[in-house]
């Protein structure tokens, strides 16, 4: 099964993970606040296959996720479609601005799926 970790700086995330799990996969959202800044600690504890961060930027997390991990990333991001671009560039770590939404999850989870099928 699909994991993706999910860490948002305002410990939110659970309408993203919503459409993550309603896609098959097995969310994990990271509590507390500053949570983006956590990212790939907790990608490394739950052998996640994906990461998603959430800030202002849509970079910090997801940046500090690849710095200390090694893990591809792409941050900045505003969109879904670009969320399914960096998966399809084969990014395993997406930074986007506050974005927690269901349909988020669930078209990024459908999009790994597909191209790692």
């Amino acid at each position: 099964m699909l994991t993706v970790v999910i860490a948002d700086r305002l410990g939110k995330g659970q309408n993203v993970a919503k459409g993550v799990e309603a896609a098959g996969g097995r969310a994990v959202v990271v509590p507390g606040m500053g949570a983006d800044m956590r990212l790939g600690d907790a990608m490394q504890q739950e052998n996640a296959d994906l990461g998603i961060s959430f800030c202002g930027s849509g970079g910090a997390g997801a940046l500090t996720a690849a710095t200390k991990y090694g893990y591809p990333e792409r941050h900045g991001m505003r969109s879904v479609e670009e969320g399914i671009t960096a998966i399809n560039d084969g990014k395993t770590v997406l930074g986007f601005g506050f974005m927690d939404q269901e349909e988020l999850g669930k078209r990024l989870v459908e999009a790994y799926v597909k191209k790692n099928a």
